[in-house]
């Protein structure tokens, strides 16, 4: 088990013989089209598989190419990375407003299970972009504070691999209601696999108890979506999960997961 890490500026990931290389680094149009092709072809043939299925179709075709993104609320996705493929790399970017429970999380992680924890930070301080953008930024451009401080910063660590996956589901918001299992990522030029896209919060909650996943300890204290700390409330009885996530702005996405439009 590797502990979590900060590696700032993260070397280039070698690519297998035979397998796509980081985009970016040499990469030929045609090889994007091929990709996304095979995207569109995987798409077809793992709907309806099962998450461990879908995800070792990824790593047989792109490790050690692939990445798995976790924002450390449950841990569902990483438990089954780390069962289908032990030492595969998880991505978190560490914002600087994070709640103290989402570092525990991210830590016991890192504790637990064999995979390797990547702890990205952004190129400023949350101290130095209050200088240079004025305080509070959140409160006054949410878009622009989550492009400086997650986004970007989860684009460059992206930049030394070929695919990533994450954890979003068809259910979550309107937004994520045509996910597919495996897309093709156009803004990052990546291939983007979504082994839990057909899962639904039942379908979540029975695997966390049937696995005994580790779990942030906010979901059981009223924040079914967690976020950054200023931007996050407890949700109503009642209130849709994501509700609380930049709550009156708006605002429905940080913008990791809408890279492929």
């Amino acid at each position: 088990m590797t502990p979590a890490s900060r590696p700032d500026r993260p070397g280039p990931a070698a690519a297998a013989p035979g397998r796509p290389g980081p985009a970016g680094r040499g990469r030929r149009l045609s090889d994007d089209v091929t990709l996304a092709a095979e995207c569109a072809r995987a798409a077809e043939d793992l709907e309806g598989a099962d998450a461990d299925t879908i995800l070792k179709w990824a790593v047989d075709r792109y490790h050690p190419g692939l990445v798995v993104a976790s924002s450390m609320g449950d841990c569902v996705l990483v438990d089954i990375a780390a069962r289908v493929q032990p030492g595969l790399p998880v991505l978190f970017v560490d914002t600087g407003y994070h709640f103290p429970e989402t570092i525990g999380t991210r830590d016991a992680v890192a504790a637990r299970y064999p995979v390797q924890v990547l702890t990205i930070q952004p190129t400023r301080t949350v101290a130095e972009q209050d200088a240079a953008e004025g305080p509070r930024l959140y409160e006054r451009d949410p878009d622009r504070c989550c492009a400086l401080r997650k986004v970007t910063p989860f684009e460059v660590a992206l930049g030394r691999f070929t695919a990533w996956a994450s954890g979003v589901r068809r259910e979550e918001t309107s937004a994520r209601a045509g996910t597919r299992v495996v897309e093709w990522d156009r803004k990052r030029r990546m291939v983007k696999v979504n082994p839990l896209a057909t899962w639904t919060q039942d379908d979540v909650d029975r695997y966390i108890a049937d696995h005994d996943v580790l779990v942030n300890p906010l979901l059981y204290d009223g924040y079914p979506s967690i976020g950054c700390a200023p931007c996050t409330r407890r949700v109503a009885p009642g209130e849709d999960p994501r509700s609380g996530r930049w709550s009156g702005t708006g605002k429905v996405e940080c913008g990791l997961n809408l890279g492929e439009d």
